[in-house]
């Protein structure tokens, strides 16, 4: 019989016979149809999709401008003992009228005199019309500066955060009443110096007095709306006027670029190589998932490096916070006011998120623009990209950049290097050094790059958004 019933001493279990080839064997002489080496963490990467590549044959970028007389701004950095906040005497650098101030006795002066003060929410910091004798250091909170519009309401010039700052320009612009209410949206720690103590201090200085008149000297040359020096023309006269004189001045230390590289070292035994290379060739399949994670890293760096990162990189005229918290239509409409030909908005995955979810809110549909085929949510007419290289804090704030691209609309453009030894895609090189003594084969896989911003207004930034309300 083909088949028999064996029957154990307990009297009921039957076991049938095997009767064909089981799978397991069979699978021994087939041939397997295998996927290539899968990877997690492959983005879309669409920073570097879609920012033109400039060629950096010297390997360093200078971006020459026009010479600017305007004194900068910048934001502070506190330290706290408990609820006790104190001035960093070298942070006090940030503020326009000590930025070139080296003197560490003349800015430990100052960071001593500054006075803690709190605000509760909706308290008015400083009211529009008082005497504006003291310099405000935003320590913590956010606050809106308001103004009066042309029928005496009250109307929303820029909204405060932390590190920012007012009052300072007042010594030497002869301001002496605030222009503007300050009033604060969350609690605020506030950190002020009285007016007349700043004078003090300069009358006592001569480093200070000295630094103070070349600031004066510098507002009291001819400047245009930007700041630069202005260009001197005529226009509108009749007959034959005097035609005043003029020349374009330039930038005597313009901002290099040097090129920026991620390297590391692929190891591969020979035996892998050579015994085990088929149907896939391994080393090729090394190369590509090491090239793919260096893509990966180049891009993260191009957005968070300190030193050329747009995050890190965009002017602090170009920065602007979060309305109320979550992104909402009017936070883009005003990162799109401060620039013309935005090509494209850069935000996390959970932040376009939150934004659908503004925009759902108030019953508004954004539309859809398509970019290389593919269909994204954008505001405006300018495509929302997603970008999880930007990073959530773990108080759940985060940012959306904003860029204008390319050298002939003077933007933000890509840097980089072709022609390189060994290249096997743009920028990016796969050098073969060699077998060591135990047999591995070593390949140095190296990336060029960095990002440069042509002038201040081609990069803004939205920050402080708030996710999860």
């Amino acid at each position: 019989m083909a088949n028999t019933m064996n029957t154990g001493s307990g009297g009921g279990e039957v076991e049938q016979r095997q009767m064909s080839l089981g799978t397991d064997a069979a699978r021994q002489l087939a041939t397997t149809t295998k996927s290539r080496p899968q990877m997690l963490g492959i983005t879309p990467r669409w920073l570097l999709r879609m920012l033109p590549w400039v060629e950096v044959p010297g390997g360093v970028y200078r971006v020459n401008r026009r010479l600017t007389y305007s004194v900068g701004d910048g934001r502070l950095s506190f330290s706290n003992v408990g609820a006790r906040v104190e001035v960093i005497p070298q942070e006090l650098r940030e503020l326009p009228l000590l930025r070139d101030v080296d003197d560490a006795e003349v800015l430990s002066a100052l960071a001593s005199r500054f006075v803690q003060r709190e605000f509760k929410p909706g308290e008015r910091i400083v009211e529009a019309g008082q005497p504006a004798e003291q310099v405000m250091l935003l320590a913590h909170g956010k606050a809106q500066k308001l103004g009066r519009g042309q029928y005496g309401d009250e109307v929303l010039i820029e909204t405060l955060a932390d590190g920012d700052h007012f009052g300072d320009m007042s010594v030497v612009e002869s301001n002496d009443q605030w222009k503007f209410t300050v009033k604060a949206l969350t609690p605020c720690t506030v950190m002020m110096l009285p007016q007349r103590v700043f004078e003090e201090l300069i009358k006592q200085s001569a480093v200070l007095s000295a630094h103070i008149d070349r600031i004066k000297e510098r507002l009291s040359k001819p400047q245009d709306k930007a700041g630069q020096a202005a260009i001197q023309l005529a226009a509108g006269h009749h007959g034959e006027p005097e035609l005043p004189g003029t020349f374009v001045d330039y930038d005597l230390k313009p901002r290099e670029y040097e090129l920026s590289l991620a390297q590391t070292l692929l190891r591969v035994h020979t035996r892998v190589a050579d015994v085990f290379n088929g149907p896939m060739d391994q080393v090729g399949e090394q190369i590509r998932l090491t090239i793919e994670a260096l893509r990966e890293r180049q891009e993260d760096e191009m957005i968070n490096n300190r030193d050329f990162g747009l995050l890190h990189n965009a002017d602090l005229k170009q920065r602007i916070h979060a309305r109320s918290g979550p992104p909402t239509p009017d936070d883009l409409d005003d990162l799109l006011s401060r620039r013309k030909k935005s090509r494209f908005f850069l935000a996390h995955p959970r932040t376009i998120s939150a934004f659908g979810q503004e925009c759902t809110r108030r019953g508004l549909y954004p539309p859809i623009v398509e970019v290389e085929g593919r269909k994204f949510i954008g505001w405006r007419g300018v495509p929302l990209l997603p970008c999880d290289k930007i990073p959530i804090s773990e108080y759940g704030t985060t940012s959306i950049l904003v860029l204008r691209t390319g050298k002939d609309d003077q933007g933000v453009v890509g840097l980089r290097q072709t022609g390189i030894p060994d290249e096997v895609e743009p920028g990016l090189s796969v050098r073969h050094m060699g077998v060591n003594e135990k047999a591995v084969s070593s390949h140095l896989v190296s990336t060029y790059y960095s990002a440069a911003v042509l002038i201040p207004d081609a990069l803004g930034v939205l920050e402080n958004i708030q996710l999860g309300r």
